[in-house]
């Protein structure tokens, strides 16, 4: 846990020393997105390679499809709360 927080220091204080230049920020754009392909890789291979989990895809994907709707719905709904509270005009 100490080596993790200690590689998040050193990004913060490369981001603090090294952002202010434009180049930095647009190679760590591409970096961060080559990071995320290759974590969203390594994640389905394990999930590919889990017998349990591919013999009960359809039950795991039924349940995450409903949670994701209930989540939509529920961030909707609190926006138009939100919105009818503070933005609307009189």
């Amino acid at each position: 846990m100490v080596i993790i927080l200690l590689i998040m220091l050193s990004g913060v204080i490369f981001g603090i020393v090294f952002g202010r230049y434009p180049l930095t920020l647009k190679i760590n754009d591409k970096l961060l997105n080559v990071a995320i392909c290759i974590l969203l890789m390594l994640l389905g291979i394990a999930v590919g390679s889990n017998e349990k989990i591919i013999a009960n895809l359809y039950s795991i994907g039924l349940q995450g499809f409903i949670i994701s709707l209930g989540a939509i719905a529920g961030s909707v709904a609190f926006c138009y709360v939100i919105y009818k509270a503070f933005f609307q005009l009189k």
